[in-house]
């Protein structure tokens, strides 16, 4: 699939087959998000994979908007480390690019995925910062919830001229 197709029929899948996601290709959603630009390339990120079923519960149970966490064979806590900020403010891109980075390289692999917020709501921060023992160093970001897909999503173009300005406003 070509970079264009790809970022063209990606859609958030929340319904997952029983099926594992191999080991192999945990690592190249991994790898594809270290390959993210990041601000003055400061790499801020630091990843939790979870493929654990009852921290995947647990999330789930504790996160409405993450029920299908429970469904998923594996998820990915992508999160900021504090310590490889250097130009403060710019992690949010930099994790916003990597999330990113996940979904369409789980779309290019056949994998079903969906970007649950994290950041900057207080409740979803502190409920993850305990789930994981996070340092006070480490920011959740987003939770991505992944499998095989048990759902089809049709393609749909949200493109809209009306939101395109030339030069000036």
């Amino acid at each position: 699939m070509d970079a264009i197709d790809c970022m063209m029929t990606r859609r958030s899948v929340r319904k997952y087959k029983n099926d594992q996601v191999s080991d192999g290709l945990i690592g190249k959603l991994l790898e594809a998000a270290m390959n993210a630009p990041s601000a003055g390339n400061q790499q801020p990120w630091q990843f939790i994979v979870v493929n654990d079923a009852n921290i995947l519960k647990t999330i789930a149970e504790s996160f409405p908007f993450a029920g299908m966490a429970k469904d998923a064979s594996v998820g990915i806590l992508v999160c900021a480390d504090k310590n490889f900020v250097k130009y403060e403010g710019f992690w949010i891109q930099d994790c916003a690019a990597c999330v990113q980075n996940i979904l369409l390289a789980a779309h290019s692999l056949g994998l079903g995925a969906v970007w649950t917020g994290i950041y900057p709501r207080e409740d979803r921060l502190s409920g993850y910062r305990k789930i994981f023992d996070l340092p006070e160093s480490i920011t959740p970001f987003a939770f991505i919830p992944i499998g095989y897909p048990a759902e089809e999503k049709d393609r749909t173009s949200r493109f809209n001229d009306n939101r395109i300005h030339m030069n000036k406003w």
